[in-house]
């Protein structure tokens, strides 16, 4: 008869010679559901307890394991078990065989976690911040009985304690975030963006473009202020002063970049006349871009999808019949493959809020344009009409609208890009539309010729400061930019050559005047190697040039004359060969980083020009086809309340940030009062 056996060690056959003689107990917990029982020489089975079926275990040297004995217990194979637990009725909270089945065991180490409550406060609020959950999320029971079934120690918060957390979340952040831009030498350039709400109200982005100590760039919120009077003509100027007393960079100031919706005269004058206080000498205060890069594409691929707008209305509808109907979608595949046409791209219908997807739209549309034009012998249903001329028309406006789609990809991605990268992309758009606007193709030139009239003039506003950015590029340099403007005006290049020779120069000179007005002591720290560069008889008449009144007209003498060494770093820089191949990964900022020594007054205005933004809206809403709109819950906010959520979510998903020596300044003292208005 079978002698059932109690296991003893891990591995070996109870009674086994080789068995050692201090026997273990096995630690599987599925021996408190089975019994091992041997069968025969070298043959063991296991028996389950409750319905007596026997199960494979050790045959030989051969051992089974206990995955299968754990399956028939935990997935109810068992009949016993599987009859008990249907005849015990479940309760939440109650113990049944259910929860006897076996589980794994976990070692010691887990259960040394302690649980920290304000831990748990503070990830709550960086969460409200980072996916912009309502304050009052804490106080939903769906949201409390998850956390408790989580934690059941955590004692849920109160909607004043994670309003004061989030509040806290700023101030931290905003702090390490002020210690970074105050170690950073250079200057900073302001974007300044505008919001709407159903309230009439606006609101008024501030964002902040430099580049820090170490050679990285940065791209942050700085300021949200809501404005009653989004018209007002120094609303936008006061926004910009309080950002830059707020932040302790009133004397920094570089560029400001606009959005379209502020350009009017009167904003632009306002802001001129802060550039021109503020930035006194940096080209006479030309360093104010007024439109808005990303907005300015936006603008001119909706004007030219509004001229064919009937045309594409009947793609739209094509593409809808095909997309909202499955029997509809399977005839459409079956005459395609039938067609053979060799198109990978799929039908989407697009949404007109982004002008990226009416786009994409189109050019799928248009490689499917064969089997659309035999669809209504093969689809009954199937009642639009689109002629051969229309299609060839949809694929000519998808030319260019590709351009300016091109373009826009480049500040949709999170990493803003250096100004450097848009001289040659602007360039090339202005050229193509001005030579379409000419063509003989009549369809083509009344279809780009607004476009162009419109384009001409953003680039006419913005090709100086884009000009000296791609200048400080050593893959392009000025040779390109004499290129270009020999291709755009023709035998009035020269003009505009001359026009932005005297601006790099002009702006260098502002820099060299900088370095040479800086203390002495932070000359002999930061540009030992240009003091030591100064011809012996510069510094024997140096006491005689501080002391004559005439020291800016030796500048300039110097200047002119080419026997300054801060002169000849541009001149030196200009006659350098130009960096080849042009790679399309090259890291301009660790370029001027490594060349900072050579170049320590030319390498500061790189640095400043580089960060130069032109676009003022965010990478998630480049294609938008409407300024965006506060919702009704941020509306519901107190104005600080918001500033603080929106700046907080900036600050969080970009840092932590560098920390630079210890900053004696500290954050304003005015305290953010949290509000919040039912």
């Amino acid at each position: 008869m079978e002698t059932p056996t109690t296991p003893t060690d891990n591995n070996g056959v109870p009674g086994s010679e080789t068995q050692p003689s201090k026997r273990r107990r096995k630690k599987s917990i599925v021996w408190e559901h089975f019994t091992i029982e041997t069968v025969g020489a070298g043959c063991t089975r296991a028996c389950c307890n409750q319905c007596k079926r026997s199960f494979a275990y050790i045959t030989g040297s051969r051992m089974a394991g206990t995955s299968h004995l754990k399956r028939h217990i935990s997935l109810g194979i068992c009949p016993v078990s599987r009859q008990k637990n249907q005849m015990t009725p479940y309760t939440p909270g109650s113990k049944t065989d259910a929860t006897d089945v076996p589980k794994r065991r976990y070692t010691r180490a887990h259960a040394s976690f302690s649980f920290d409550q304000d831990r748990c406060s503070h990830e709550i609020a960086k969460m409200i911040i980072m996916h912009e959950y309502p304050l009052h999320i804490v106080e939903q029971p769906g949201f409390i009985n998850f956390v408790r079934s989580l934690q059941p120690q955590f004692n849920m918060v109160t909607f004043n304690t994670i309003q004061d957390e989030c509040v806290a979340i700023y101030h931290r952040e905003k702090q390490s975030l002020l210690n970074l831009i105050t170690g950073s030498p250079g200057r900073i350039s302001l974007t300044v963006d505008l919001w709407t709400s159903n309230q009439n109200l606006g609101y008024v982005f501030l964002t902040g473009h430099f580049v820090d100590s170490d050679w990285n760039s940065y791209s942050q919120i700085l300021n949200v202020v809501m404005v009653p009077s989004p018209d007002s003509g120094d609303t936008f100027s006061q926004a910009i002063l309080t950002c830059l007393s707020d932040w302790h960079v009133e004397g920094r100031l570089f560029t400001i970049t606009l959005d379209q919706s502020l350009s009017n005269e009167t904003i632009i004058g306002n802001l001129k006349g802060l550039l021109s206080v503020k930035n006194p000498h940096m080209l006479n205060s030309q360093l104010l871009i007024r439109n808005c890069y990303a907005r300015v594409l936006g603008h001119l691929a909706q004007d030219a999808l509004g001229a064919l707008s009937e045309i594409i209305m009947k793609v739209r509808e094509s593409v809808k019949f095909v997309k909202t109907s499955e029997s509809h979608e399977e005839k459409f595949v079956q005459l395609k493959q039938q067609l053979q046409v060799p198109s990978t791209e799929k039908l989407s219908i697009d949404d007109r809020t982004k002008w990226d997807t009416t786009y994409h739209m189109l050019v799928s549309a248009c490689e499917m344009r064969e089997v659309f034009a035999c669809l209504d012998t093969y689809d009954s249903d199937y009642k639009i009409i689109i002629s051969l001329e229309e299609w060839s028309q949809v694929e000519t406006l998808c030319t260019y609208v590709k351009y300016l789609f091109d373009a826009a990809n480049i500040v949709a991605e999170p990493a803003y890009p250096t100004a450097n990268v848009f001289f040659p992309i602007i360039s090339q758009i202005q050229v193509e539309l001005m030579q379409a606007a000419v063509s003989e193709d009549s369809f083509v030139s009344s279809l780009i010729r607004p476009l162009y009239e419109r384009f001409d003039r953003y680039w006419e506003n913005c090709c100086l400061v884009l000009a000296i950015a791609v200048i400080m590029d050593p893959r392009y340099k000025k040779q390109f930019v004499d290129f270009t403007f020999s291709k755009i005006y023709g035998e009035n290049a020269e003009t505009w050559i001359r026009l932005v020779d005297d601006g790099l120069h002009e702006l260098f000179l502002e820099y060299m005047m900088r370095m040479l007005s800086l203390p002495e002591t932070l000359m002999e720290e930061g540009n030992e190697d240009i003091i030591k560069s100064d011809p012996p008889e510069a510094a024997e008449a140096s006491h005689e040039e501080a002391t004559d009144g005439l020291s800016d007209f030796d500048i300039y003498l110097s200047d002119i004359t080419g026997g300054q060494q801060m002169k000849s770093e541009l001149e030196q820089y200009l006659e350098e060969s130009i960096l080849t191949p042009r790679a399309q990964d090259f890291d301009i900022l660790g370029w001027w980083k490594e060349k900072s020594t050579k170049y320590p007054t030319l390498s500061k205005m790189a640095s400043d020009v580089l960060s130069i933004p032109v676009s003022t809206v965010a990478p998630d809403s480049v294609f938008n086809t409407e300024i965006k709109r506060m919702d009704s819950y941020r509306t519901s906010l107190g104005a600080a309340n918001l500033e603080a959520l929106i700046c907080a979510k900036d600050w969080l998903r970009h840092g932590p940030f560098p920390q630079p020596e210890p900053q004696p300044l500290e954050v304003s003292n005015d305290m953010v009062k949290m509000e919040f208005l039912a």
